[in-house]
């Protein structure tokens, strides 16, 4: 018996919590929580509503659209990761309010390239058999369908 090959990066498990986001990405969709006795969204998913305590809690379909909030680049892999290095972590201010952690793509890993509140949009990238919510510039978009 062969083993299944193993992603070159690490992939996130679903859990009952969130496994309503984690449909959303397989579905090409950046979903967030929301709270129907204040209104609150919010990320990362939760059993009650952390500005309220209700567990009256729905899921909603982000924009996609946000800005850099803040951002790390990463020159040393962690143990197991096989991406490249240098690499983006950063913090996105979503239109809707909710700020989330994820990685940049196609953007260059120098600080020439990112400046903080530049507009992004998020893409999807399956590993395994999940998919994930990255973001790039939105700026190369608009760039590329003039």
């Amino acid at each position: 018996m062969s083993a299944s090959p193993q992603p070159a990066k690490a992939v996130p498990v679903a859990t009952p919590v969130t496994k309503p986001f984690w449909e959303g990405t397989a579905a090409g969709e950046l979903r967030l929580q929301h709270c129907g006795a204040c209104q609150h969204r919010f990320l990362y998913p939760r059993i009650r509503c952390p500005k309220c305590g209700s567990d009256r809690l729905d899921w909603v379909k982000a924009s996609g659209r946000g800005r850099l909030y803040s951002y790390v680049i990463n020159h040393m892999a962690a143990p197991g990761w096989q991406g490249e290095v240098p690499y983006v972590i950063a913090v996105v201010q979503l239109e809707e309010g909710v700020r989330m952690l994820s990685n940049l793509v196609g953007i260059t890993p120098d600080p020439d390239s990112l400046e903080l509140d530049m507009p992004l949009e998020v893409v999807f990238e399956t590993r395994g058999n999940m998919t994930l919510p990255l973001f790039k510039s939105a700026a190369a978009s608009k760039g590329a369908s003039k």
